[in-house]
């Protein structure tokens, strides 16, 4: 699952997230909010709340595929998750969230821009919780700045990565620019050194480029006597 490892967030939208998950743990009182992330084939915390009872720390990760968490639902089904009591649910009471005493959950999926999925927002409570309608409002608000935060992320790293190679390029036409001299005959370039060389080494040397060597048509029928059927 291709997510976006690489994608660097910047601490300035770090710590906006940091107060987004503080901020809707205590609005809704539970212990835990959480912004989960995946990365190859892991889900790591991400960000935290930062209340005494949240038994989850950053860097924290589980296996995603068949882990049976909450959140691995709601990224499979690119939908939001309520279960306000595992201990009453057969499908989720031997859930691994349980074993940490947390066994009511809401989930959202945060996408990438290209839609691909990043990770989700949740929170989770150590008591039975049926997450009143007022509150999956407030955390599709905040799931939507985050994943408009993402987008500026996102297209940052894109611009960035063809600035790259536009300057690349740009450095290495000037290192072309200007006159070369080159032998009118068996055409060498002169170099600095005031030596003659082949102008394949020359442009390997001052560039990235590669050659491979074949004969056009007319050399082809000058030096062997063959000629080109099309």
């Amino acid at each position: 699952m291709d997510n976006h490892k690489d994608l660097e967030i910047p601490d300035i939208f770090l710590k906006k997230w940091q107060s987004l998950v503080n901020t809707i743990a205590e609005l809704v009182d539970v212990p835990t909010g959480l912004l989960m992330r995946i990365v190859d084939t892991k889900i790591k915390v991400f960000v935290s709340s930062e209340r005494e009872e949240n038994p989850y720390c950053p860097g924290d990760s589980e296996t995603l595929l068949d882990s049976g968490l909450y959140c691995e639902r709601v990224i499979k089904t690119n939908d939001q998750l309520v279960v306000p009591n595992a201990l009453k649910d057969e499908e989720w009471k031997e859930n691994p969230d349980v074993k940490l005493n947390m066994i009511s959950y809401l989930g959202l999926p945060i996408l990438l821009p290209d839609k691909k999925p990043f990770g989700t927002i949740c929170i989770l409570d150590n008591k039975e919780n049926h997450y009143s309608d007022v509150f999956i409002r407030v955390m599709k608000n905040f799931r939507e700045i985050i994943e408009k935060d993402l987008e500026i992320v996102f297209m940052n790293q894109v611009l960035g990565e063809r600035n790259r190679t536009l300057i690349e390029f740009i450095a290495e036409m000037q290192q072309l620019k200007g006159m070369l001299r080159i032998c009118a005959h068996c055409k060498k370039i002169k170099n600095d050194d005031d030596q003659w060389i082949e102008i394949e080494a020359y442009i390997e040397k001052h560039t990235e480029a590669e050659f491979s060597h074949g004969l056009c048509e007319n050399c082809l029928t000058e030096v062997y006597g063959k000629k080109i059927i099309k």
